[in-house]
């Protein structure tokens, strides 16, 4: 599991820094991937990483200001001309398939595959199907903005084959009785105990990120023991007043979401073109002033997000 950042800027795109998009790639866990916004330029962007368009599984739109969107009809159309046939999902607030819709009509663009539109509510789950859940909780933007908590879930530790041949036990139906852990009596009479073969259980991952917002309640509950966090640093500490206005966040306030909700790792994304990529140390260092765990995306960049063991989890 792995986040890469497309596109890190706020509201126009800069010569250092594209606008907001971010791609959670699930390739090991379900040979997929989930884009979370999809504002201009991302697919220029895609085409300088790994990704493939025909691999996006899902996208997931916070809100609908036009940093976040206005690359989804090139993308879309992109991804059925390189071999993309199969359904795409497409979540979002009320207008979000207007929207697609719209503007596939006009420029009479045809899809190879169908498009399943989820209208997003608040304090919804969104998508569950017993491996991966996503929640969705309203933010404060001005328009209708949503935070997206994505968990996995628990994965059982792996049987032990080796340890297993050692013993004379091959392979065969008994390996999964021996796998669900219990008392498991071998066809040549001997009794062993399944839980000894197993390894250790992987906790599943949690994962937020949220769209632009002030600070709020709702962004503390959807983080709640996350092992990242992505959250909007439009501005830095000193312009609390100006991220009121404009509803969006400071480096501090970003941070004290970070630390309320015990998170291990906060991230810090949607940063103002008045901040060059030479201010960025002095964002994270803000940030690091309450929640030392702090980096700052640039474009392009990825972070990786490792499996959990045993109780490997944070505490409220």
């Amino acid at each position: 599991m792995e986040l890469e950042f497309l596109g890190t800027g706020a509201g126009v795109p800069a010569k250092h820094r594209t606008v907001s998009s971010i791609a959670l790639k699930l390739l090991d866990e379900r040979n997929a991937v989930w884009l979370f916004d999809c504002g201009e330029g991302t697919q220029m962007q895609i085409l300088k990483s790994n990704l493939r368009p025909r691999k996006i599984e899902k996208i997931f739109i916070t809100h609908l200001h036009g940093d976040h969107i206005f690359g989804l009809p090139g993308l879309l159309s992109s991804r059925s001309f390189q071999g993309g046939d199969e359904k795409l999902e497409v979540y979002g607030p009320n207008g979000i398939e207007e929207y697609i819709k719209t503007s596939l009509r006009i420029s009479k663009t045809r899809l190879a595959y169908p498009i399943e539109y989820i209208e997003v509510k608040d304090n919804q789950v969104v998508f569950d199907d017993g491996q991966f859940k996503v929640e969705a909780k309203k933010l404060d933007h001005g328009i209708e903005s949503f935070g997206y908590r994505i968990t996995e879930a628990d994965r059982a530790g792996e049987l032990q084959v080796e340890k297993l041949k050692a013993l004379g036990i091959l392979p065969g139906p008994v390996y999964g009785q021996i796998k669900n852990g219990g008392q498991v009596t071998l066809p040549d009479g001997r009794i062993i105990n399944g839980a000894d073969f197993v390894g250790e259980a992987h906790k599943g991952r949690i994962i937020t990120i949220l769209g632009d917002t002030r600070y709020h309640q709702h962004s503390i509950e959807l983080a709640k023991n996350a092992d990242v966090l992505v959250h909007e640093s439009t501005f830095n500490k000193n312009e609390g007043k100006l991220a009121k206005a404009y509803f969006h966040s400071t480096t501090h306030q970003a941070a004290q979401v970070a630390k309320k909700a015990g998170v291990k790792q906060l991230i810090l994304t949607h940063i103002s073109s008045r901040y060059l990529n030479s201010d960025l140390n002095q964002l994270a260092d803000e940030a690091r002033e309450i929640f030392p765990n702090t980096l700052v995306a640039k474009d392009l960049w990825s972070f990786d997000i490792p499996l959990k063991k045993g109780n490997d989890k944070n505490e409220a």
